[in-house]
């Protein structure tokens, strides 16, 4: 079993639709807080850490094989709080910057809340010394998609969705665009630039089953089923 630690109800539909399309088999449990991420908005990620180590424990104690946190915001939070808690616990948007770090030197951050730009940001740097692309060889601009957030608050997810691709297609010089956010995903397919725009949800599940899976009991300490 995968646990997905959400700050935002509308990604379960989302999530559960790419298992159906990508992995079945793989059982997802879908662990809910909005309250994280209004709190990291304003009192900093890190305000939130033992209310995130809370839920990794809690998903560990249901089964989980492997956490994946889809919120960008707290996803460093999650990773620091998961050093102990005896599984995997990934950031779905790690893979995303590892591509975008990949496309070339040029990245374009693009985000519905500012609070996401910082963590992002960093992780791209993260990804770019991991690869040999050290911040000084980086060009990393950010762009906070004014009004995005509301609409999607508002329930107006393809509003949002189209702020945002307006918005991307308008930047240039560019050798990626992040779309920071989950949320943000669905603006990948009605961009209209030559630009590459990568959004987390599904690499980032990927990732997520992967670790599920190579976590499973008959392959990590031998069983009956082995023979």
């Amino acid at each position: 079993m995968l646990a997905l630690l959400h700050t935002s109800p509308a990604h379960v539909p989302v999530f559960d639709a790419l298992r159906d399309e990508d992995h079945q088999g793989l059982e997802l449990r879908h662990f809910v807080d909005e309250e994280l991420l209004a709190r990291a908005r304003c009192e900093g990620p890190q305000a939130v850490a033992g209310a995130v180590r809370d839920v990794l424990d809690a998903a560990v104690a249901e089964g989980a094989r492997a956490v994946l946190c889809t919120c960008s915001t707290i996803g460093g939070v999650a990773e620091t709080a998961g050093a102990g808690v005896g599984v995997p616990v990934l950031r779905g948007d790690r893979p995303m910057a590892a591509a975008a770090v990949a496309a070339g030197p040029r990245v374009v951050v693009a985000a519905t809340l500012e609070s996401t730009l910082g963590p992002t940001v960093a992780l791209v740097e993260e990804e770019g010394r991991r690869s040999g692309r050290p911040v000084g060889l980086l060009d990393i601009r950010t762009l906070l998609v004014d009004g995005a957030w509301a609409r999607f608050e508002a329930g107006d997810a393809e509003g949002c969705a189209r702020l945002v691709a307006d918005a991307v297609d308008a930047v240039i010089d560019a050798d990626a665009i992040v779309l920071a956010q989950g949320s943000m995903a669905p603006a990948q397919h009605l961009t209209t630039t030559m630009i590459p725009v990568l959004s987390s949800p599904r690499p980032g599940l990927a990732a997520g089953a992967r670790a599920a899976r190579a976590a499973e009991p008959s392959r990590v300490s031998g069983g009956a089923g082995d023979g």
